[in-house]
This record gives C-alpha cells, structure tokens and sequence, in this order.
C-alpha cells in the first residue's frame, strides 16, 4: 500500500499536467483565430480609395493646398502639375537624381517617389518656401554668392538637401556636405561650386581654386 500511493499520486499529477497543457494549446490557438478574424474583419471594413480622385489637402510652405487628385498621382506630379508650385524638378523619375527633393518635416525626400496622398498632414517644404519676405535663405544666397550653377534645373533639389543638412547639423564639414548631397546630380559639373556654397550657408569660408590668369 505504501507504494501504490505514491504511484497513484504520480499517475494523477501527470494527467492533470497533460489535461491543463492541453487546456492552454487550446486557448491559445482560439486566441490565434480570433486575432486574425479580427485583422480580417479590419481590412474588409477599411475603406477603399481610387481610382477615380478624391479630395486631397497638402500643406505646402505654411499653406494648405485643396486639390482633387487620383491615387496614383505623386507629389512631384500635384506639385507641378495641379498646383504652381514648379520648384522641384522631374529628371529621372526614379529617385537617382535628386531634382525633385523636398522636405517632408525636416527630412529631405524625392517628390517623385512619394503619392501625394501619402504626405496629407505634414508639412511640406518646397524651395518655393525658403524665401521670407522675397529675401532669399542663407542657403540659396550662398548659391548666388558663389555661382554654383550652370543650367540650374538641378539647383533646386540641391538646396533642399543643404537646408535639409543645417537643420540636422548647422557645422557640417566638407564630408557631411557630400554625404548629404550624394542622392542630388550635377551633370553640368557643378559640384565643386555646389560644396563651397553649402559650406559658406554653414559659415565656413573656402578658398576658391578658380585661378584668374592676366594675360595683359
């Protein structure tokens, strides 16, 4: 009898444990399934935008800009296309070269590759926007002070990533400056005009390398 008992007690411990392993798989699996009847429940509730266009607000520069626009219609697009705001520039489309950068908060983006939809209820920045009063930023008179530009067509997106660069560090040297702008392209070759003029924006002076040579 003495050792009947304590067999009996092992036998009943271990069905209890198994029945109550048994009891949590369960609730946990019914959780599971509910969980994801609940998230299905969800998307089938969500309500479905497009393809024809809907009202769209963007605040742009301070104000707000009501347009109607289809889904698919990117920033740059609603930019440029449904507002006179012409500053960001289409070059690739591809998100290469930098044209179309603006701000989004304080982050510089490419316009092309975000939907306007998408950017409802932040604040956009154009290059349009830096100017106060029709004085020029720091950084866009630093361009003017030292040429840096040929064409132009890229000078706008390059003005947005060094604004965008003194919001995050207002003392950046000539490595911060390239990093910023490593996602903005100059096919006129302008980058070396282009870096002094940031660092200028910065307070930092440089040295040009333009030799003038007199020949009289």
């Amino acid at each position: 009898m003495k050792n009947s008992e304590p067999e009996n007690i092992g036998a009943h411990s271990r069905r209890t444990f198994f029945k109550s392993l048994g009891t949590v798989a369960a609730s946990a699996a019914t959780s599971q399934v509910r969980a994801v009847a609940a998230e299905i429940e969800k998307a089938n509730t969500e309500k479905i935008i497009g393809p024809n266009a809907v009202p769209v607000t963007l605040n742009v520069n301070g104000s707000q800009l009501k347009l109607l626009l289809e889904p698919r219609v990117t920033l740059l697009d609603a930019l440029r296309n449904y507002s006179s705001l012409t500053g960001a520039k289409e070059g690739c489309d591809r998100a290469t070269c930098g044209a179309c950068t603006v701000m989004l908060g304080d982050t510089p983006i490419y316009s092309c590759q975000k939907l306007a939809i998408e950017a409802q209820g932040v604040e956009i920045t154009t290059v349009e926007g830096l100017a106060n009063n029709e004085k020029l930023s720091k950084v866009q008179q630093a361009f003017l002070d030292k040429d840096a530009l040929q064409c132009g067509y890229c000078t706008p997106g390059f003005v947005m990533s060094v604004t965008a660069l003194l919001k995050y560090n207002p003392h950046p040297n000539a490595d911060d400056v390239k990093h910023a702008c490593a996602g903005n392209l100059c096919r006129c070759g302008t980058q070396p005009r282009i870096l002094q003029a940031a660092l200028k924006a910065a307070g930092v002076e440089t040295a040009s390398r333009t030799e003038v040579v007199d020949y009289v």
